[in-house]
């Protein structure tokens, strides 16, 4: 059997998120089913299923990546997404 290789690489080495002064994130609760396509795409794990529905991390607008996988994985549409306003959000740097 062949090893698996895995590479560790820290999320927040590779970006910088000057936090947003404003929620560019919108979820409304009740129209969730608790379907859970939010928690599961999300490459900043910003989202947690807790009581059969989806809850947002308060502290998204420091580590969101503003990719909008979880506003295009709600088939409930309860996720609205924008983006934040100019100068502030992610930086994406080369390592």
């Amino acid at each position: 059997m062949s090893k698996k290789h895995t590479i560790d690489v820290d999320k927040f080495s590779l970006v910088k998120v000057k936090p947003s002064p404003r929620n560019f994130i919108f979820f409304r609760e009740e129209s969730c089913d608790g379907c859970g396509n939010c928690a599961l795409i999300c490459p900043m794990d910003l989202w947690r299923m807790r009581k059969g529905r989806a809850s947002l991390l308060a502290k998204y607008r420091e580590r969101c990546l503003e990719c909008g996988s979880c506003y295009l994985a709600c088939e409930k549409e309860a996720i609205e997404f924008g983006y934040p306003p100019a100068g502030s959000g992610v930086t994406y740097e080369r390592a």
